[in-house]
């Protein structure tokens, strides 16, 4: 599993990713008119997002149009709105699961379901930047292509703006996090002899040592006791045979007896 310090990284470029994708979606400059200034006296600047048209004038007024009919739109314009609007979602979803499986964090459950839940983050965060990119690189491609259609007059064409280069770096922001999250295998870490990551096993082996260290003490003890109790044993043994032993020593009655006859003859 991965370090805490790569994961709060990924965590930042994810967050990165979805303020990204969410200004992106909501930013009137997709495309950008290219005959600025083209009328000396009323210069213009007209621009096109995925959900309203903006008009500035050289007199300092800013005026938007919001485009109300969902079915007079392109389709490449409908798909993009609708990716847009899923990829925040799911990328959100993705923040919330990466909260669950960050290492510094106590909530999520054990190690191997912070690995799971953050392997869950990092396929919310590719799917959100695919869901980046494929749209804004057809939006790209149909104003490109407008842009070189000779057909069409100066002031109906377009360029890209910026709210696309916005797209494009917020889509590189999650696919980044998306992959570092996938990386958090919990199944690597049954490779790691190191116990220092996971308490429960430090306990079972601190307890394991401190067995160990006990087991001499404890079979010294042992012995001890036994030979205490063998030297209990043994002692009123010792003390039954000790006035055998001492009784030939004393001279039997009779003989006592026929020195006092032997005296008195």
């Amino acid at each position: 599993m991965l370090s805490a310090a790569v994961q709060i990284l990924a965590f930042a470029l994810a967050l990165l990713g979805v303020v990204g994708a969410t200004v992106a979606t909501m930013l009137p400059n997709w495309k950008v008119s290219i005959n600025v200034w083209a009328n000396i006296m009323t210069p213009i600047s007209q621009m096109q997002g995925l959900w309203m048209d903006c008009v500035w004038y050289s007199t300092g007024v800013f005026s938007c149009t919001l485009k109300h009919s969902v079915l007079s739109l392109p389709a490449y314009l409908q798909t993009t709105r609708a990716a847009m609007v899923l990829s925040c979602l799911v990328a959100t979803l993705g923040l919330c699961l990466a909260a669950l499986g960050l290492k510094c964090t106590r909530w999520g459950g054990s190690h191997r379901a912070k690995g799971h839940t953050a392997i869950a983050a990092g396929g919310c965060f590719i799917a959100a930047s695919l869901l980046c990119l494929i749209p804004a690189s057809w939006f790209t491609n149909e104003v490109i292509t407008g842009f070189l259609n000779s057909d069409l007059p100066e002031n109906s064409k377009y360029q890209p703006g910026g709210a696309l280069c916005v797209t494009f770096i917020s889509a590189g922001f999650l696919l980044a996090s998306g992959v570092i999250f996938c990386l958090s295998c919990p199944g690597k870490r049954r490779q790691d002899s190191s116990t220092s990551t996971n308490p429960d096993r430090f306990i079972l082996s601190r307890e394991e040592q401190l067995r160990r260290e006990l087991q001499p003490k404890i079979r010294q003890s042992k012995t001890v006791q036994l030979q205490m109790d063998e030297a209990k044993q043994r002692k009123p043994q010792q003390d039954q045979q000790e006035p055998h032993r001492s009784s030939p020593s004393k001279p039997p009655k009779d003989i006592k007896d026929s020195y006092s006859l032997q005296e008195y003859v």
